[in-house]
Order: structure tokens, then C-alpha cells, then sequence
């Protein structure tokens, strides 16, 4: 009688298992080669199917992970991500690349990749309200991208990709710049006079050449006179007056310190630069993920 019970439930089993899978929809991937793969996620990138584009390209790795469209799709996963506006995604898939493959031909836009998604890191929801501009928010994520183009122009100097990095640094260290003054304001405000002046040379002393020197200097002027060191307030405002000549000293600039000065906005370049590289011909053949 036990053994019968035993039997009947096996059978039942099994027909539930053969109706699962007879209701199991096909893959209809099953059959595709690594370029029909490809194709397919390029017609997606291509048509701003940016999700399509992904889960194809995951496809691609995931069957055949070895040769050039495996490494392609990487590349191009990554873009997908920056262009689907999921930056974190994109710098996470750029570091991948970077770490699997650091001899590729096209390495140098992963880390271009890297830092173009790290700068345009959009403010939050209350930030846009707000309408606080990039100076004002905390300073990692503009020193993190900073130092990701660094490191393009310093390993590759002959990179394509470099004028377009070193114009976004300038605009990083400006708007760095301009952060330590906003600090250095807070504090001359709230009559912190000597973390005030410290702030401000740190920005004459660090960020040299940038719209925020000038008033750097007025706020150690102001500090200085605060704290009664009438010598070198006036040692200052040579400095100011000698090197900023266009910049007005008198005592009605001195108690407006932040001006408006041009910020970095964070816009993007033509597509042309920021679209990965092609995927070089070649006629090596494509080895599928083994079975498990």
C-alpha cells in the first residue's frame, strides 16, 4: 500500500515537471553566435533601448565569455549604463573593464568612461529645488572624478581622449575652488576669523589660477582686520591689488565676498567623443562558455 502511495506521487511529480516545462516560453537566443549577440545589442545601444542593450550584452558575456565581443560588450555595457543615466552602474562596469583587461587597445576610454560618469552625477531631488549648484555640495564625488581623469592623462598623455579630460579637470578644480570658499565665508560669517583665513590660503595656495583667488584673499583681508593684524591685512591686499588689479578692494567689496563667477555645469560633449570605440574585424572564432 506504501509502496502504491510512493508510485502515484512520482507520477504526479513528473507530470507537473513535464507541464512546467512544456509551458516554459523558448529562449529564442538559444541558437545565436557571439556576433548575432552583438548585432543585436549594438541595434539596441543604437536605438536608446539602453535595458535591451544591457541584457543582451549580458547574454553575450554569459555564453561566450571569451574573445573580442565578450570585451566589446563590457565596453559598451558600460556606456549603456552612463547613457541609461545609472552612473554608479557605469563606473562600476568601467572598473570592471579596467581590472580584466588593462592592456586593451581601447582601455583609455574606460577610464574616460570612469570619469565622465563620476562628473555628471546629477544633484538630488531637494539639491535641484533648491537650486544649489555643484560648489555648495560635498566635495568627494568632484575630487573622486578629478583624480579618474588624472589618472587617463597621466598613463595615457597620448590619449584622444585627454584635451576633453583636462578641460573637465580645470572645471572640477574651479568648482573645488569654490567650495573651500563657501566654507571660508561660513566660518568669517559666524566670526570663526582664523579657520576663515585658513580656508582662504588654502585656496591661494592650492588652487592657484582659479576665479576664486581674488576672493580668497579679500576674505584673509577681512579676517586679518577682524583679529586686529593690521600689517598683514595690508600685506594682503597688496597681493590682491598687485595680481588682481580688475578685482575692487574697497570696503563695499569686501563685505559682498561671493560674486557670481562662472561654474562648471557639468554638460557633455558631442557624441562623437563620448561613444565607445568600434569593434576592430578580426576573424578569430568565439569559444562558448563551457557546461557546467
Amino acid at each position: 500500500m506504501h509502496t502504491h502511495s510512493l508510485h502515484t506521487l512520482l507520477l504526479l511529480l513528473l507530470s507537473l515537471l513535464i507541464g512546467a516545462c512544456a509551458t516554459t516560453p523558448e529562449d529564442e537566443t538559444a541558437g545565436w553566435t557571439a556576433q548575432q549577440f552583438y548585432d543585436k545589442a549594438k541595434d539596441a545601444l543604437v536605438a536608446e533601448d539602453y535595458h535591451s542593450a544591457i541584457l543582451l550584452y549580458s547574454k553575450l558575456e554569459a555564453r561566450y565569455p571569451y574573445g573580442r565581443y565578450a570585451q566589446q560588450a563590457q565596453l559598451e555595457t558600460a556606456y549603456a549604463h552612463y547613457k541609461a543615466e545609472d552612473p554608479y552602474a557605469a563606473i562600476a562596469s568601467a572598473e570592471r573593464f579596467i581590472q580584466l583587461y588593462p592592456r586593451h587597445n581601447d582601455i583609455d576610454y574606460a577610464y574616460y568612461l570612469r570619469g565622465l560618469a563620476s562628473y555628471d552625477l546629477d544633484p538630488g531631488f531637494f539639491e535641484k529645488l533648491g537650486g544649489q549648484d555643484r560648489s555648495e555640495r560635498d566635495p568627494q564625488r568632484a575630487r573622486e572624478s578629478f583624480n579618474y581623469f588624472k589618472q587617463l592623462v597621466t598613463r595615457f598623455p597620448e590619449s584622444r581622449y585627454k584635451p576633453d579630460s583636462i578641460e573637465r579637470m580645470k572645471k572640477l578644480r574651479n568648482s573645488l575652488a569654490r567650495y573651500e570658499i563657501h566654507v571660508a565665508d561660513y566660518y568669517l560669517r559666524r566670526g570663526a576669523y582664523i579657520a576663515a583665513i585658513n580656508r582662504a590660503k588654502y585656496v591661494v595656495e592650492n588652487y592657484r589660477q582659479t576665479p576664486s583667488v581674488p576672493d580668497a584673499l579679500k576674505i584673509m583681508v577681512r579676517g586679518y582686520r577682524q583679529l586686529d593684524m593690521k600689517g598683514l591685512a595690508d600685506d594682503t591686499l597688496r597681493v590682491l591689488e598687485l595680481n588682481h588689479p580688475g578685482a575692487m578692494v574697497n570696503e563695499s567689496a569686501l563685505s559682498s565676498l561671493l560674486p557670481e563667477l562662472p561654474l562648471s555645469t557639468g554638460e557633455r560633449d558631442d557624441e562623437g567623443t563620448i561613444q565607445p570605440p568600434r569593434l576592430s574585424p578580426r576573424s578569430e572564432s568565439e569559444s562558448p562558455a563551457p557546461p557546467l
